[in-house]
């Protein structure tokens, strides 16, 4: 049976797995040398220095690019130089529309790029708001889908009918769903990125970002850039990615069960004001009655682990007011709906009935 005909946990399972044929190692070697001996003059195995290619990487790199059905894929040093990467494409002077509901740590670097006059930011909050702003002079779209962390799902589809017809390109921040639950470039878009310390890697040890897109010339122009910059992910990241991809599957939808069950039984808890939630996906965010509440729910919580980032397969609840959003600023970020009595779930492999229990003695404690 081919591989090419393989189902995606069956590839998953087998990244890097016959890649060294010369001690037959199942788990793929980690290659940590920066410099490669050249055959002959003029001739070159493939792999000349590390900044430009390395075999770990490049396992990684090709395993990213399929799970995402791409054809380019490249492994950055973070999630946020992922995003970097991608926006080096454009000359200065480019304009962007932007998902309100994003990630502070994108907010704020868009935030930059504006005060340095390298380029224009919008923000569209509904796919009516974006139809009416959308026009010629628009580089990109960039949008997360389900947005952090009010959850709301924005359709890619959709998106991408507006955005051919004024030729801007479409970027997706996939970080959330993974390709497990959805694949953009399948929907339209150009160019998938992720914040591979996420779901990809799933264990809280490693930071990592990823780049994807099934175009020729954006590829070639991303791998120009980033062998220029050298925003490259270490050979050891790249092997705990590897390590990471390959449970990929089974933890994210063991993870999507798992809050399933906690968002039904939220939706009926008395001491949960609003539960943003959009059915699939193992992030939730639940707005307390009041912000006073969120202390004490924070401290009275023995399973969940107070803490930024998401995606691992442990538990951890996030507040967004003082981490992952702090950089907006609060009129702003009240104006939308993310409100300082919020909190955001990311939900792990756990026993779903333990996670419940929980969360239940840490609102009765905040109720009290």
């Amino acid at each position: 049976m081919s591989r090419t005909n393989w189902q995606e946990a069956t590839y998953l399972a087998q990244i890097g797995n016959h890649s060294e044929e010369h001690t037959g190692a199942v788990n793929p070697p980690i290659y940590l040398s920066t410099t490669y001996a050249h055959p002959e003059l003029g001739q070159s195995t493939g792999f000349d220095y590390t900044r430009t290619a390395n075999p770990t990487r490049q396992i990684v790199q090709d395993a990213v690019a399929r799970s995402e059905n791409g054809r380019f894929g490249f492994a950055t040093s973070s999630g946020m130089s992922a995003i970097q990467l991608v926006f080096e494409l454009f000359p200065c002077g480019s304009r962007f529309l932007v998902s309100r509901d994003l990630y502070g740590g994108s907010y704020r670097y868009f935030n930059a790029l504006s005060q340095q006059g390298k380029y224009h930011f919008d923000y569209f909050d509904t796919l009516e708001d974006l139809a009416e702003k959308i026009n010629p002079e628009i580089a990109a779209v960039f949008l997360e889908t389900p947005t952090n962390p009010l959850m709301t799902e924005v359709d890619i589809l959709e998106v991408r009918v507006l955005t051919k017809a004024c030729d801007a390109l479409l970027i997706v921040d996939n970080t959330f769903y993974t390709p497990i639950l959805q694949k953009p470039l399948d929907l339209g878009a150009d160019i998938v990125v992720h914040s591979a310390t996420k779901f990809l890697g799933g264990h809280n040890d490693l930071l990592a970002g990823a780049v994807i897109t099934n175009s020729e010339k954006l590829g070639e122009k991303l791998a120009y850039s980033l062998n220029t910059t050298g925003a490259v992910l270490a050979p050891f990241d790249c092997w705990l990615l590897i390590r990471g991809l390959k449970t990929l599957k089974l933890r994210v939808l063991q993870q999507q069960d798992n809050t399933r069950e906690l968002a039904a039984y939220l939706e009926s808890e008395p001491g949960i004001k609003e539960v943003f939630y959009p059915g699939r996906g193992s992030m939730i965010s639940i707005k307390l009655h009041s912000a006073d509440q969120v202390p004490v729910v924070l401290s009275a919580l023995e399973l969940f682990t107070f803490a930024e980032s998401l995606g691992s397969v442990e538990s951890l609840v996030t507040y967004p007011t003082t981490q992952t959003h702090a950089e907006i600023p609060q009129e702003l970020r009240e104006s939308y709906g993310l409100t300082d009595n919020l909190l955001r779930l990311s939900i792990g492999i756990e026993d779903a009935d333990d996670l419940i229990t929980d969360l239940r003695q840490a609102l009765e404690k905040a109720t009290q």
